[in-house]
């Protein structure tokens, strides 16, 4: 039996791995799952392909019997809100999230509006391939209806979000999903707006959709040259965020990871949950607020999973992928650019104020070919050559491939589930520690490969 869902929902470049007929055997295996009644909520971002992707996806759900209500194009965040709201089952949003323009595919979530499990979506894996599900009588065919949340939405945290003063804020919806919500939603919250990229676009021609580093140099300078406050920036679904600093430089992941899981903790709830990638940084600033970090899998459906478990404040990955438990159980970019002007309105300080003590920490990285056949055998034996190599471990866990803490950083070898290739991270106080500690450990590796 195939496999459908990757870390984060069902994807692909449309007209091979992603199709109209995955779309409608989708959309059927899902309403089987549901018991082949009562109803979904679906969203879709300004791909090319959505509407169509979209139309045959409601296909199969009609076909077994469950109503569709059309949100339209939204971002993520807005369906997983509207799933819970309009107590409907399920919820669905058509896209590729920061994926180029030729992909698309689906996420899908459960009725408080959290991403599926893995459990959950091999269950409907299975009933997906094995072609589980019954179709509807003519007289029991589901029906559609348009809703209408993004109002609902925005309300539900701009009426709890007071800011000090008017902030400058610079906004590129990189002609995604975001594009009519996201100035609206920090214009009811009291900013001063600026959009840029706002017109949606399925060929996304404003910039690549990664809202990294590389990819922000306009919203760079229009903050500089604006005199903004801050830089906010989407991908295609806006679940996720990245930031501008008033001097215009991109704040680095962790480091916002940091400061706002720091934010999130209080007496009642002190436990955040991030990934096994994610920088020593957030573990130092979380304890200073007497908070405990419990890491995960790397993916926001291991990290919403490990949320709800444990009860956390907070959840979140570098990349700029944060839920807040408090409002919703979906990656939020929209609502994490409010925590961070929050952030900036209850400190009194600049971004790089805050950015500014925090402790330096440097990335080296490394891809190490390695046949697919081959990878379960070498990542089998690796723990214990790691060990023996690096005499200053300190900690080892294997959540997500193989994490060897060190007295001055860590190490996380993983092997990827998309290329025959195995990657290798490494986090230390310098540079030139960083990349030694990945050399050893790809030295290892390429022994073990036979690369």
């Amino acid at each position: 039996m195939g496999v459908l869902f990757g870390t984060s929902g069902v994807r692909g470049v449309v007209g091979e791995q992603v199709t109209p007929q995955l779309a409608i055997g989708l959309g059927s295996a899902l309403a089987a799952y549901l018991g082949n009644s009562g109803a979904v909520a679906i969203g879709k971002d300004p791909r090319t392909s959505s509407d169509m992707l979209e139309g045959c996806f409601i296909s199969g759900l009609l076909s077994g019997g469950c109503n569709v209500k059309r949100l339209g194009m939204v971002p993520t965040p807005v369906v997983g809100f509207a799933t819970k709201r309009l107590g409907v089952k399920a919820g669905v949003m058509v896209t590729a999230s920061h994926n180029p323009p030729e992909y698309n595919g689906f996420k899908l979530f459960d009725s408080d509006g959290m991403a599926y499990t893995t459990s959950v979506e091999g269950k409907i894996e299975n009933l997906y391939f094995k072609k589980k599900w019954k179709k509807a009588t003519w007289a029991d065919i589901g029906k559609i209806e348009k809703a209408d949340i993004v109002q609902d939405y925005i309300g539900a945290f701009a009426g709890e979000t007071e800011l000090s003063r008017e902030y400058k804020v610079i906004v590129d919806c990189g002609n995604g999903a975001a594009t009519f919500v996201a100035p609206l939603a920090l214009e009811k919250i009291g900013c001063k707006v600026v959009p840029i990229n706002s017109q949606p676009d399925g060929l996304f021609p404003g910039r690549p959709l990664e809202p990294s580093a590389e990819n922000l140099g306009e919203l760079c300078k229009m903050v500089r040259s604006n005199g903004a406050d801050l830089g906010i920036a989407h991908d295609g679904d806006a679940d996720r965020v990245a930031v501008v600093d008033e001097k215009g430089t991109v704040a680095f992941g962790d480091e916002l990871l940091a400061l706002v899981a720091a934010s999130q903790i209080s007496a009642e709830k002190s436990i955040v949950v991030t990934t096994v990638d994610a920088s020593r940084v957030v573990d130092e600033v979380v304890g200073n607020r007497d908070g405990t970090v419990v890491r995960t899998k790397v993916g926001d459906v291991s990290v919403a999973t490990e949320v709800k478990r444990i009860g956390a404040a907070f959840g979140g990955e570098p990349c700029g992928a944060w839920i807040f438990p408090g409002f919703s159980m979906v990656p939020d970019g929209l609502l994490g650019a409010v925590k961070v002007l929050k952030l900036l309105s209850d400190s009194g300080k600049n971004l790089s104020e805050l950015l500014g003590p925090l402790p330096d920490y440097y990335t080296a990285r490394k891809k190490v070919a390695c046949p697919d056949e081959k990878k379960a055998k070498v990542m089998s034996s690796l723990p214990k050559r790691l060990e023996g190599a690096f005499e200053e471990a300190i900690e080892l866990t294997r959540i997500d491939g193989v994490r060897l803490g060190l007295e001055d950083g860590w190490v996380l070898v993983r092997a990827s589930g998309t290329e025959p290739i195995i990657r290798v991270t490494a986090e230390a106080r310098t540079p030139g520690r960083a990349n030694e500690i990945v050399k050893k450990a790809v030295k290892i590796l390429r022994a073990k490969s036979g690369k």
